[in-house]
């Protein structure tokens, strides 16, 4: 994985004029794009189309302070077929307009190539667990939600403390297949968006494929297929969240498995205001 990552970044500078074909290039390298592309955005800290822009952008800077090259021939090198929507992209990089640029010489942002490397950090073996489950359905109660990769989200505490204790009672009652226990579930984003983006926030249980799921609740279907569980003990939220970034940074680049579409969600075992004993479920197939 490590070394299809520098491959696609040796990709976005040779072709700065069209879109980047993720797919096709995903499949050359016997992998899917939703894996590449949560792969991508997991250890390089920003999502894929995030990255090509910044490094057009950069690029067109570059060419825009040497001079000699029209407005529109650059703007087309870049792939966009107006000056109009050039400029507004590469002002969202630079703060600045591709005319101030070429006369001031700057200021602008520089996105440097990235370039992936695989080290071992701590040594430390992880927990992991892969089983085969038969479809069945998460059902719960659901909120809209801004994405946080760190700290405790305010919004899913909102949700979660306006949810009255008896529904939890009737969740726990409700729940007839495995996982056990309430679970906190993520779902509707795409693979690598970006902080901010809203998600559905699912705080429910899993129920058996044929179960009836009652009205007032919630549901998502999920496929039949493999599940990577990582177990995760430590102070809370901080060691849950090294463990999910770790599962991108070391598992998946040195393990034969991949993401696969679906919900991710977390089990917890033991919850307090300061720690967590939790297992985080992956959907992932053999890659």
């Amino acid at each position: 994985m490590i070394g299809t990552l520098n491959d696609l970044v040796d990709l976005v500078d040779r072709h700065t004029d069209e879109p980047i074909d993720l797919a096709g290039f995903a499949r050359s390298h016997g992998t899917t794009e939703y894996h590449l592309r949560r792969m991508f955005a997991a250890l390089a800290g920003l999502p894929f189309s995030e990255y090509v822009r910044r490094r057009r952008m950069t690029l067109a800077a570059t060419d825009l302070v040497s001079g000699g090259t029209g407005l529109l021939d650059i703007a087309v090198r870049y792939g966009y077929s107006s000056v109009e929507a050039f400029g507004r992209a590469f002002r969202s990089v630079h703060g600045a307009s591709p005319s101030d640029v070429r006369t001031h010489g700057g200021p602008f942002t520089t996105q440097a190539v990235l370039r992936f490397r695989l080290t071992v950090e701590g040594s430390r073996p992880m927990d992991v667990t892969i089983t085969d489950r038969p479809a069945f359905v998460l059902a719960g109660h659901a909120a809209q939600v801004p994405l946080m990769y760190e700290g405790v989200n305010p919004h899913i505490r909102q949700h979660i403390a306006s949810i009255a204790p008896e529904e939890h009672a009737r969740l726990k009652s409700l729940n007839d297949a495995e996982p056990e226990g309430i679970l906190a579930i993520t779902e509707g984003s795409e693979p690598d968006a970006p902080e901010g983006t809203p998600i559905t926030y699912l705080h429910g249980v899993a129920l058996q494929d044929d179960s009836a799921t009652p009205e007032d609740l919630a549901s998502i279907s999920v496929a039949a297929g493999a599940w990577a569980t990582f177990r995760s003990t430590g102070p809370f939220p901080q060691t849950l969240q090294d463990t999910w970034a770790a599962t991108a940074r070391e598992w998946f680049p040195s393990n034969p498995w991949r993401l696969r579409p679906g919900p991710t969600f977390v089990r917890y075992l033991e919850l307090t205001e300061s720690h967590a004993d939790a297992e985080i479920w992956m959907p992932v197939e053999r890659a």
